[in-house]
């Protein structure tokens, strides 16, 4: 979707459309008073407290259309400036604008924008007149504090979205139709994927039967990868004494992110937001010499990092998650080999998968920030150079971003862009000098002298949370043969007369590891026809006379109404080679 912030003019429309919302607010509801009304990358929002009035989407339209009759009195937008004491008596009724300009400066003018009854403040700038807002949509009301501070009052936010031409809002609104049927949420309610219950906590996803399927399928595939590469799994603890996470820097440079702290018995404790030091400390558990590196220690860990509850959205943005993690503890020598076998990897995955939009990101640190980074320059120019070395021999294009490392050291990214929503980091592989100092981890070297490994921390699925979420909205749900939850429900036409088929069909399949159902219920076919296609099962086996006498299988895959028969081995011998190749369309 179109990034409004992004362009000029949009931007400019979108804010002035803000101000029309207010406008007709302000006639249908006079008491209402206003706090900001920003532009955002879908459109504009306004905050707005109207007292008892609690709006609800279907008081929307009402708001449209008196939006519409402002735009059809043409008026004309003006800006001019007033003095602040000026500005504090004309607003000394709405407290809201008061609070904004009580904080400008003394000094300074204010601008403020008119259009016919309707006054604001603003900085601008502004579309000439009103007729020019006539492309335009509410899409959403919700609660918002005021400043985002929850011990505020709650006041309403209106989103919506303003285009030049209907054309361009038609196109918008058919996008967000289908940003709607592709929302990971929606499919996985449908799929009984996960649930998230208040009760339990917000961002505390469960995963539920056909979840924890899937789930299962994503650990196995990535962790058997893994093997084959040399990796070594362990299983560590989802919390960690605070003298941990001071030894790793991750108290002092990362405390916001973290939940707070426990004290237990004379210990201080922490839900742990990554793994490292966990795997610092097992590396450091034992004797090392150069002969025993690469050591690559692997984990699909447990984590838990605060995000504040507007973040949080179903299982792609949540408050605890598993990520996909190792870290390799290798030589400097053996960078540039260890580097490329990740990135290798991550491109194997993204095949599998059917990942094409994506991109590199090279994240580096800012020198500036004495902050923010350890504190060792020639460890950074090493780092970022040897990575660089990596990717121009790869002849991967990538962007660099400066401010945007790890506190350890600098980091490749691996930028996906979603069927719905804006790109975010999937993959990730960082380099990182420093905490192998901090932990005085060592391995001796060829000459008998203790030196520092050099540790590359990757994870290539990243988080399995966000990855399930990914790959939901990437398929709409209609998920390859191997990994659906349900592969196959068997329907008999009449039950009655097939039932004892459809039997002898199911206990093939479970028998060969197919995970399939036996829908024989008392219910119309159609009926259960539709039941098949709402949960988005890929294969749907409907059995009548003609099949049961023949000893066939008659199907039809998800989404079509054309139906295949096949001997029962011959379907059999289909579904397990489609399994096995993990193939990414169903046939």
């Amino acid at each position: 979707m179109k990034n409004i912030m992004e362009d000029e003019k949009l931007s400019m429309m979108n804010h002035s459309c803000a101000h029309l919302l207010a406008q007709a607010v302000k006639h249908l509801y006079p008491e209402a008073k206003f706090w900001v009304g920003p532009v955002i990358e879908e459109g504009f929002y306004y905050d707005i407290d109207l007292g008892d009035n609690v709006l609800t989407e279907d008081d929307l339209p009402k708001i449209e259309k008196e939006m519409k009759k402002c735009s059809k009195d043409n008026k004309r937008i003006v800006r001019h400036e007033i003095s602040k004491d000026e500005a504090l008596k004309q607003f000394s009724d709405d407290p809201y604008k008061i609070d904004l300009i009580s904080r400008m400066d003394d000094n300074t003018n204010i601008s403020m924008y008119t259009q016919g009854d309707f006054t604001d403040l603003c900085r601008g700038p502004h579309v000439e007149n009103t007729k020019l807002l006539k492309n335009f949509k509410l899409l959403k009301v919700s609660g918002a504090y005021w400043k985002g501070d929850s011990k505020n009052k709650m006041l309403q936010r209106i989103y919506g979205i303003c285009f030049e031409t209907p054309e361009e809002l038609d196109a918008y609104l058919n996008e967000l139709e289908e940003a709607k049927n592709r929302d990971h949420r929606k499919i996985g309610k449908d799929l009984g994927i996960f649930l998230i219950d208040d009760l339990v906590g917000k961002g505390l996803p469960m995963y539920l039967p056909n979840g924890y399927i899937l789930w299962n399928l994503f650990e196995n595939y990535i962790r058997n990868k893994e093997i084959k590469r040399g990796y070594k799994h362990v299983l560590t603890p989802p919390l960690g004494n605070v003298e941990l996470y001071k030894t790793s820097g991750h108290l002092a440079h990362y405390k916001d992110s973290m939940f707070p702290i426990m004290q237990v018995d004379d210990e201080e404790f922490v839900l742990r937001p990554m793994n490292c030091p966990h795997h610092m400390v097992i590396y450091g558990n034992s004797l090392h010499s150069y002969k025993d590196l690469p050591v690559r220690i692997a984990e699909v860990a447990r984590d838990a990092r605060y995000e504040t509850s507007g973040s949080l959205k179903g299982i792609e943005r949540v408050r605890t998650f598993c990520q996909n993690d190792s870290h390799i503890f290798c030589t400097p020598e053996q960078i540039e080999d260890e580097f490329k076998d990740v990135v290798d990897l991550i491109l194997e995955v993204y095949k599998d998968f059917g990942i094409k939009n994506y991109r590199f990101e090279l994240s580096l640190r800012d020198p500036e920030d004495k902050e923010k980074y350890y504190n060792d320059e020639k460890m950074w120019n090493d780092a970022e150079n040897k990575i660089r070395e990596v990717l121009d021999d790869l002849k991967i294009d990538y962007v660099e971003k400066i401010g945007e490392a790890a506190f350890y050291g600098p980091k490749l990214d691996v930028q996906v862009k979603p069927a719905v929503g804006n790109e975010y980091t999937l993959s990730t592989c960082q380099l990182d000098f420093c905490l192998p100092m901090r932990f005085d981890l060592t391995y001796v070297d060829k000459d008998g002298s203790k030196k520092t490994p050099v540790v590359i921390h990757r994870a290539i699925l990243g988080s399995i949370d966000r990855f399930i979420a990914f790959y939901l909205e990437e398929t709409k749900g209609n998920l390859p043969l191997w990994c659906a939850p349900t592969q196959a429900i068997i329907l008999p036409i009449n039950p009655k007369y097939q039932g004892e088929y459809a039997k002898e069909v199911y206990d093939l399949l479970n028998k060969n590891d197919i995970r399939v159902k036996l829908d024989d219920r008392d219910e119309k076919l159609n009926y259960r026809l539709r039941e098949a296609q709402i949960s988005k099962i890929p294969y749907t086996i409907i059995l009548g006379d003609k099949e049961k006498d023949d000893n066939t299988i008659s199907y039809r895959l998800y989404g079509s109404d054309k139906t295949s028969t096949l001997s029962k081995d011959s379907f059999l011998k289909l579904m397990n080679e489609l399994i096995e190749s993990m193939a990414l369309e169903n046939k």
